[in-house]
């Protein structure tokens, strides 16, 4: 049989892209339903902001718990697990008839399973390259963009075409039919298709336990930093629809600058792993945390489309080209052999400060009526985590294994 002239490390990429892709839209499509069921079930909107809130504490939990097995049993049975889990969540959400039902079925099913996904697949994405990491890990990351941008509208219109009880429906048939086969394509490295990782061998580091990891200060560097980039745009993110339609913009086009912002956003996490490949992940890092904080500022002073969509844009680049960074920083410091748990632990960090900044734009909505303390209080978050990144410290350099001969 002629050697195949794909490097099965793209297709690593391409099916993990995929899977984050259904995955994360489908958590991020909470932010869709939150207006409407509001108005049929009668919930306050801090109410369902409780439920993103426990989305990103069981996706956190799920990334670390997930990423552990991962590097125990493989990341393909866990991505199986996880597309079978999300089906579930999502199919048993159209059918709930009280808060507490969707407390669990969207709140804590669907944000498990999507924890199955993101860092575990990226952590198997970095096995595979030595150069070109951060694009191979940035493309894994613009899945969560192309989610965003596909399922945020096909929500909308779902749900204007009937409502959001078959929008949920049909998002879970679309997981178990997209994510299930796409996992099923995952190698966990190199060697299990009798190939060698692009670039050449991995550099040898120190061999980190997941003890360690969790005890070393750059780990919370990371983490934090993370967490304080989460908090940051993730009101903005989950409200943006809600706010829009607040300003007098149509519910479909609303719908519409989610999705630009999402797709906005694949740029940006292209972008951001090819400039972390050539000027290093800590100084790209520094400059989108900059470019993300002055974004959110200005939702303060936008009221028609036009600059809205110019804004949502700006904003999809800048929390995009951010997210891919923190898995190269990861593994610089942690290597390889127990990144699963090292960055599905920097993940669960984050997802918190996702999870809070969702549900205290909602909170804050409900006392004051307006979401100026939420865009307010995310831009003095997303300054702090700007300081925090300055603390990076740069890894040793350590020598490239020997080829083989």
């Amino acid at each position: 049989m002629a050697p195949s002239r794909v490097f099965y490390g793209w297709i690593v990429v391409a099916a993990s892209a995929a899977i984050v892709c259904v995955g994360m839209g489908a958590l991020f499509s909470l932010g869709v339903f939150l207006k409407p069921m509001a108005e049929t079930m009668g919930w306050s909107r801090g109410a369902i902001s409780t439920v993103a809130l426990l989305n990103w504490i069981a996706m956190g939990l799920g990334s670390f718990v997930w990423g552990a097995l991962s590097d125990r049993l493989g990341t393909r049975a866990v991505a199986v697990a996880g597309g079978l889990l999300l089906g579930l969540g999502l199919v048993l959400s159209s059918q709930v008839q009280a808060l507490w039902q969707l407390n669990v079925t969207f709140g804590l099913m669907v944000g498990f399973a999507v924890g199955a996904f993101y860092a575990p697949l990226t952590s198997t994405a970095t096995k595979w390259f030595t150069v070109r990491r951060g694009l191979a890990v940035a493309l894994v990351s613009s899945g969560i963009g192309v989610g965003i941008l596909a399922i945020a509208p096909l929500a909308r219109g779902l749900t204007s075409a009937w409502d959001w009880r078959v929008a949920l429906l049909v998002i879970g048939d679309l997981a178990w039919l997209i994510v299930v086969p796409a996992a099923l394509l995952i190698r966990e490295t190199p060697g299990d298709v009798g190939a060698a990782a692009m670039g050449g061998a991995a550099r040898v580091g120190r061999d980190y336990s997941t003890r360690q990891v969790l005890s070393a200060p750059q780990f919370w560097a990371i983490a934090l930093t993370h967490f304080a980039c989460c908090a940051a745009h993730s009101g903005p993110i989950f409200h943006m629809v809600t706010h829009a339609t607040d300003q007098g913009i149509g519910p479909m086009a609303a719908a519409t600058a989610l999705g630009v912002s999402g797709f906005a956003s694949i740029a940006g996490r292209v972008g951001g792993g090819l400039l972390a490949d050539r000027f290093g992940a800590k100084s790209t890092l520094l400059a989108g945390l900059a470019l993300q904080a002055a974004m959110i500022v200005l939702y303060l002073f936008v009221r028609e489309l036009g600059p809205f969509y110019v804004l949502a844009i700006v904003f999809g680049v800048s929390y995009g080209g951010v997210m891919p960074l923190y898995a190269l920083v990861t593994r610089e410091y942690f290597g390889e052999k127990v990144m699963g748990a090292a960055y599905g632990g920097v993940f669960l960090v984050s997802t918190l400060g996702m999870g809070l900044g969702s549900f205290a734009g909602g909170v804050l909505y409900d006392r004051l009526g307006s979401y100026t303390w939420l865009y307010a209080g995310s831009f003095a978050i997303g300054a702090a985590a700007v300081l925090l990144a300055l603390t990076f410290r740069t890894p040793r350099a350590l020598p490239l294994l020997a080829p083989a001969r």
